[in-house]
C-alpha cells in the first residue's frame, strides 16, 4: 500500500506504529507554492523513516512565471532534502500560469540541478491533455482517478501511469480520518519508489534510437527499451502519435520488424 499524506494529516492524530505496519511507502507533502510550509512534513518523515518506511515528497506547484517555478523547486528541495526522499513529486493541479509546460519544465530542470535523481509529476486527470506536460523529462507520472470514491479500486485513469491514486477515502489502522490510498500500475516494480531498486542502464537494458512497428497495418517508429531480451515501448510514446491504449487491454498487438540487438 502506498499512501500520500500532507498537513491535513496531523501528526498528533496518527499512531505511526499501527499506520507504518499497513503502508511500503509514504509521500509526503512538504509545501503548498513557496509561501506555505505543510507543518508536520517533518515529523511524518522522521517517524515513518523511524519504522524503516521509505518516503517520497511532494510540492503542491503554485508558480506564475519561469523563474518564480523556479523560486518554488529550489525551496521545495532545500526544504527537503535533509530526508533524502526516493522521489521529488510535483504537484501539478491547477493553472498558476499561462503555459504550464513550459513552468513545470523549468521547475524540473531546477530540481535537476540541484541534485534530486528522481522526479515525477503528479498531474490532475482532468488537466492531464490541458496542460500537455513534457512527461518524457520525468521518471514517472502519478495520476488521481477515484470512479466511486468509497476506499475501493474501482476505477483506472485513462491515461499511462506508474501509479494511480484511486481514492481520498481510504480507512486504515493507526489514523480514524481518511487517507489518500494508491497502487502501482504500469511496468515498475515497487523497489524503484522505494530506493531499493538500482536503475542504472546496462547491456541487458538499454534505449534504443528506434523500433519500427506496425500497428493496425500503419508503419511507425517509436524510441523503446531493450530489457531482458524484449523490446518495451512506453504507451506515452504511442499516445503521442494519436492511439488511444489501454494499458490492460491485451488485444492489442504489436508486430515488432526491427533487427534484434
Amino acid at each position: 500500500m502506498i499512501i500520500d499524506i500532507s498537513s491535513w494529516q496531523e501528526a498528533s492524530k496518527i499512531n505511526y506504529d499501527e499506520l507504518a505496519k499497513q503502508v511500503k511507502l509514504v509521500i509526503i507533502r512538504t509545501q503548498y507554492g513557496s509561501r506555505h510550509l505543510d507543518k508536520h512534513y517533518k515529523t511524518h518523515h522522521t517517524e515513518f523513516k523511524k519504522r524503516g518506511i521509505p518516503t517520497a515528497a511532494y510540492a503542491w506547484v503554485r508558480g506564475i512565471s519561469i523563474e518564480d517555478m523556479k523560486v518554488e523547486a529550489t525551496d521545495f528541495y532545500n526544504r527537503t532534502k535533509e530526508f533524502n526522499p526516493t522521489i521529488w513529486f510535483l504537484d501539478v493541479e491547477e493553472q498558476s500560469m499561462s503555459d504550464m509546460r513550459s513552468g513545470i519544465s523549468a521547475y524540473v530542470k531546477r530540481l535537476k540541478e540541484l541534485g534530486a535523481k528522481k522526479i515525477g509529476i503528479y498531474v490532475g486527470h482532468h488537466l492531464y491533455k490541458q496542460f500537455n506536460l513534457n512527461l518524457d523529462e520525468v521518471d514517472t507520472i502519478w495520476i488521481p482517478h477515484y470512479g466511486r470514491n468509497d476506499g475501493t479500486a474501482n476505477s483506472k485513469p485513462n491515461y499511462y501511469c506508474d501509479i494511480h491514486q484511486y481514492t481520498d477515502k481510504g480507512k486504515l489502522n493507526g489514523y480514524s480520518g481518511n487517507l489518500d490510498l494508491n497502487r502501482l500500475m504500469g511496468i515498475k516494480s515497487l523497489s524503484y519508489f522505494t530506493g531499493e531498486q538500482k536503475e542504472e542502464v546496462t547491456k541487458e537494458e538499454k534505449e534504443l534510437d528506434s523500433i519500427k512497428i506496425n500497428l493496425h497495418g500503419k508503419e511507425l517508429e517509436v524510441e523503446g527499451i531493450f530489457k531482458d531480451k524484449t523490446n518495451y515501448i512506453p504507451v506515452r510514446f504511442l499516445e503521442k502519435l494519436g492511439y488511444c491504449l489501454d494499458w490492460q487491454d491485451n488485444t492489442i498487438i504489436i508486430e515488432y520488424k526491427g533487427e534484434d540487438k
